[in-house]
């Protein structure tokens, strides 16, 4: 079997990383996997072979703009020239707009069967800015278009299922669940910082992530317990008004702002509490990745959170409650035994839910296997 993935993210060609590592073993799922990277050229990137069946292809394009119209020529003339047979073979695409119509293209020119993967759904209310605007003109052709769809969660799967007749298979992103269980740790977060209960959040700074909100609620909180922080991890356009805010609020003190971090073990391990207040999510791997190292969790109803017993396995309420929000805080502080009862429940219904290694590239497998069946005339 031959597969031909369009995809944009470059740490595919960042040596051992760990998504270069996942294409690797992706590669020992079909006979030969040949990758199209979005890129620009001046990312420098050259045509890398990653591994034994394994190929990459940047597209180094004029401009980002143009991105798509050479990943699609590109991917042409791939399958063109490494013999894809139908029956045997599909494009696989890593989104459903520069990535899922650069793969629309390439099916239209070869009859290849597409699979387009989504990761959150481009049709919410909170899908906002300029470029998403414009990829929701042609996001409804792509998913009509496409043969199936491999989607992160049931509630995703509900919301598009009425956009395409594809087939649509939900696979939750992989998480490596044995790897952060046995994580150590490097350094206690109350080592750092002087609070006596810290509140950890990982998360894009943007506006989708309501973290003004959630700045607000901690002011609230300090109200009553001064000794209380908030850890950001993190970065993104907001950034500066966020700290604004903090500076406005008079939370100098009680707010840091640590950027992106590559080894997240010692905040999931040392906070006391993890807080996401997201107007939507696709998943939520932050959220899945704190539960798995046994933090008790706050979250709005979005993304994984929807699987979840509100009360049970975590606090879930509405975004903009402030009033839940802080009244869930401060029950956490305050209860010990509560907050026991909620990092263990999510913990186990977590364990129920995230796949083995072997049981996720299986079934990657399979929906590969399906998928390559399902020949246009």
């Amino acid at each position: 079997m031959k597969v031909l993935m369009i995809s944009s993210d470059r740490s595919i060609l960042a040596l051992g990383s760990a998504v270069s590592e996942r294409i690797k073993e992706y590669g020992t799922l079909v006979d030969e996997l040949h990758i199209v990277l979005l890129s620009d050229r001046v990312h420098g990137l050259k045509d890398t072979q990653l591994d034994k069946n394994v190929w990459v292809y940047p597209t180094n394009s004029l401009v980002n703009l143009l991105r798509p119209v050479d990943a699609a020529r590109l991917g042409r003339k791939i399958i063109f020239d490494k013999k894809f047979v139908r029956g045997q073979s599909i494009i696989t695409t890593q989104d459903p707009f520069e990535c899922g119509w650069a793969g629309m293209k390439i099916k239209k020119k070869w009859r290849i069967p597409l699979e387009v993967q989504l990761h959150t759904n481009p049709f919410s209310s909170y899908f906002k800015g300029f470029q998403n605007i414009v990829r929701k003109l042609f996001v409804r052709r792509i998913l009509r278009n496409a043969d199936s769809l491999r989607v992160v969660s049931s509630n995703l799967k509900s919301q598009i299922s009425g956009f395409s007749s594809a087939n649509i298979k939900v696979l939750p992103i992989y998480v490596d669940r044995k790897k952060i269980e046995d994580s150590h740790v490097t350094f206690d977060l109350h080592a750092r910082y002087p609070w006596r209960f810290i509140m950890l959040s990982v998360s894009r700074l943007a506006p989708e992530k309501n973290l003004e909100f959630m700045i607000e609620v901690l002011a609230r909180v300090r109200e009553k317990f001064s000794n209380i922080g908030l850890v950001i991890v993190g970065s993104g356009p907001e950034e500066n008004k966020l700290k604004m805010l903090v500076k406005k609020l008079e939370l100098e003190g009680a707010v840091e702002f640590v950027g992106w971090q590559n080894d997240l073990s010692s905040y999931y391990k040392t906070a006391n509490a993890f807080i996401q207040t997201s107007l939507f999510e696709g998943y939520g791997l932050a959220l899945v990745e704190a539960g798995l190292s046994s933090l008790p969790i706050i979250t709005t109803p979005v993304g994984i959170a929807l699987e979840f017993i509100a009360d049970e396995d975590a606090y879930i309420y509405p975004a903009g409650n402030a009033d839940l929000f802080v009244s869930g805080i401060l029950n956490l502080i305050e209860d010990n035994y509560k907050r026991e009862i909620l990092r263990t429940n999510l913990k186990h219904k977590l364990e129920s839910i995230v796949l083995s290694k072997d049981d996720y590239m299986a079934q990657i497998k399979d929906n590969w296997e399906n998928t390559a069946k399902r020949i246009t005339s």
